[in-house]
């Protein structure tokens, strides 16, 4: 059974990529191209990305020579220029759009206009709050975003719940106080997480109660590790 079937939520708070929607070949023939120019090992870089700001990642490589703004900048812009194959997680236009209005954000590293053409190529709704990586100063794993995300909604983070792929969001998550399910449908090895997994949307069944509240059930989940990909943003 789902860890959630006994409570309600004031509001859902949706990572982008790997949990809306799947990006990754995006992703990774963006960021693989950039480590082959400035001479970092690809494979390592692209363990340690996801969910997190590009410029994050950059500036933590210690690169010399390099500007991180910038070279942040030219990724953000290969990225926003290659959408191909961008595609919506399994039943997450219908789910999304059966939740009201007042009670869903997207959360991402990503910048806004990235945001906006993946959200776009993948035929998503556009969220009614989309706290995007310029948003706030500390990315994930910091919580300020899901922070921020209840804050602009009205409702109180520890009454939300967060729905991540990525090791960085997911521990953001849990520092702000919400709670967490996971989301593997783009998982390709474990993820050792003490919170719920479902592998998509089309698991869920959601309830509104009265006055919105929204509540959970599923098929089935589990607690099973799961993994993250790649990623300018998540």
């Amino acid at each position: 059974m789902m860890r959630f079937d006994d409570r309600s939520f004031g509001a859902f708070l949706f990572d982008m990529d790997g949990t809306v929607l799947n990006s990754i070949a995006n992703g990774e023939r963006v960021w693989t191209a950039w480590a082959e120019r400035r001479g970092v090992d690809a494979v390592s870089l692209l363990a340690t990305v996801h969910g997190r700001k590009a410029i994050e990642t950059i500036t933590r490589l210690g690169l010399s020579g390099i500007d991180p703004a910038e070279e942040a900048r030219i990724l953000t812009q290969a990225e926003i220029d290659d959408v191909a194959g961008v595609e919506p997680i399994a039943g997450a236009i219908d789910f999304l759009k059966s939740l009201p209005r007042d009670r869903w954000a997207i959360v991402t590293s990503a910048p806004r206009e990235l945001a906006r053409v993946r959200l776009k190529a993948a035929g998503l709704p556009w969220p009614p709050v989309l706290i995007a990586g310029e948003d706030v100063q500390s990315g994930k794993p910091a919580p300020d975003c899901f922070i921020l995300a209840a804050k602009t909604l009205e409702q109180p983070i520890e009454n939300c719940l967060v729905f991540e792929d990525a090791l960085a969001g997911i521990e953001a998550a849990e520092a702000s106080g919400a709670s967490v399910l996971v989301i593997s449908a783009t998982h390709r090895a474990p993820l050792l997480t003490r919170h719920p997994s479902v592998e998509d949307y089309e698991r869920l069944a959601l309830d509104i109660g009265s006055g919105g509240a929204l509540r959970l059930s599923g098929k089935p989940l589990s607690n099973m590790p799961t993994r993250p990909p790649y990623g300018n943003g998540s």
